[in-house]
């Protein structure tokens, strides 16, 4: 699992190619808001499936494989997870580091689960 803090007003979008950079997989599952053809064009350039369904004012939809896009569940869970530790809910770390290394914490113990 990679993490990378990002600030609140930034669209999640930017930060995709950062946390893609390196990765080996088949494919990457993502929501609508990360449907942009440049993106789409870093996946295939890797080598990964693009999971991603098409956004509602795209002329000409992508097709996605909609059973595996229903596994984008456990991620949603995984932050469902996180929120439950009250020290990432409600962000008392003023400094980022120190909140970075404690969602990587919380990683590890929801992982050790």
């Amino acid at each position: 699992m990679r993490l990378l803090l990002t600030p609140g007003q930034a669209a999640e979008i930017t930060s995709a190619p950062a946390l893609l950079a390196g990765v080996r997989a088949k494919g990457a599952i993502a929501d609508r808001a990360y449907d942009a053809n440049p993106l789409r064009a870093l996946l295939a350039a890797a080598g990964m499936e693009a999971v991603i369904p098409s956004k509602r004012n795209r002329k000409v939809p992508i097709a996605h494989d909609a059973v595996l896009y229903r596994t984008r569940n456990r991620i949603e869970r995984c932050f469902n997870k996180l929120k439950h530790f009250r020290r990432i809910a409600t962000r008392f770390d003023r400094r980022d580091v120190y909140f970075l290394s404690f969602l990587h914490l919380a990683c590890t113990l929801l992982w050790l689960r």
